[in-house]
């Protein structure tokens, strides 16, 4: 494995750097490819969202392949994976912990729950009562669990991955927009197209070529790739076009808040440096401008496509 990138000292990002950044990135979502079959833009994106520090929700019907590419991240980034099976009488307790009365010395200690990892795949979270649901908030954003007035803090990354079925089918709770907001992007795999159907069909079962899939990356050379993302330059220009976006938004509606206007800057730095690109373009803006906006938008995938389409590029 080559030595992780180091940070220029004056804390600006060279096209060289981004070069040698994006070969290696190159070379995760090439692993990842070869457990999620067919779906190259997908396994991007949730690289991206990754390198991006932002949390990733998948919705789509099940047996795509949304737990798979959640395992497969972690074990591509050697890091601690824990799942969470959300079911209607799953308790906040079952998730974040819960203070334990200890006999022999009459106090409590606090046993943690598994949200006390580096990646988390909270899977089905929509059919969770939505207090169950609500129990992730203060670890998505804050990154700690506080229990009896005590914070805990959560391991170093804390990624949350979380799978929701479609609204439609029984047994499920719309997440609420408080807990869509804490999410930097959406995304649906579908199902695979024919040839990587007909491949799947006849090759090797996914879970066992994931069991022999060894680290491709540490998580200390991702970091220093997350740290790359945000020194991307962002011009004065895609500033304005970004600006644009948001007003447009507005226009109809409550729109777009300051924060996923944030989190549409960041998701586009790190897509660019996904592409060896020192400096965004508002073609990174646009490849992940519907992964960031539907679900912060009232008319989802429709509204999002039709603002990006309607909004005058610079």
């Amino acid at each position: 494995m080559s030595s992780r990138p180091v940070l220029p000292a004056d804390r600006t990002l060279t096209a060289a750097d981004a070069a040698t950044s994006a070969q290696r990135l190159q070379t995760l979502t090439a692993a990842l490819s070869q457990i999620i079959l067919g779906k190259p833009q997908a396994v991007q994106q949730a690289v991206t969202c990754l390198l991006a520090r932002g949390h990733l929700l998948f919705e789509d019907q099940p047996g795509v392949g949304k737990t798979l590419l959640s395992q497969a991240l972690a074990q591509a980034l050697g890091l601690q994976f824990r799942r969470v099976q959300f079911t209607s009488d799953l308790l906040p307790a079952d998730i974040l912990g819960a203070s334990i009365y200890v006999r022999d010395t009459g106090g409590f200690s606090f046993h943690p729950g598994p949200v006390f990892t580096q990646v988390l795949l909270a899977d089905e979270i929509n059919r969770a009562t939505p207090k169950t649901q609500s129990a992730l908030l203060e670890a998505m954003e804050e990154g700690r669990v506080t229990c009896d007035g005590i914070q805990h803090p959560l391991p170093v990354p804390f990624f949350v991955i979380a799978t929701q079925n479609p609204s439609t089918q029984i047994g499920t709770f719309m997440l609420p927009e408080s807990q869509l907001d804490r999410f930097l992007m959406r995304l649906a795999l579908g199902v695979p197209n024919r040839d990587s159907e007909r491949e799947l069909l006849q090759g090797q079962d996914r879970r066992e070529a994931l069991s022999t899939m060894d680290p491709v990356m540490s998580w200390a050379e991702l970091e220093q790739m997350q740290k790359q993302a945000r020194l991307v330059h962002v011009s004065p220009a895609l500033l304005d076009y970004l600006q644009d976006l948001l007003a447009a938004s507005r226009a109809v509606g409550h729109g777009l808040s300051p924060r996923a206007g944030l989190a549409l800057l960041s998701a586009a730095r790190a897509w660019a440096l996904m592409h060896g690109r020192a400096m965004a373009l508002p073609e990174d803006v646009q490849a992940v401008g519907v992964a960031v906006m539907a679900h912060r938008l009232v008319g989802g995938l429709d509204a999002a496509e039709k603002l990006l389409a309607e909004t005058a590029v610079p």
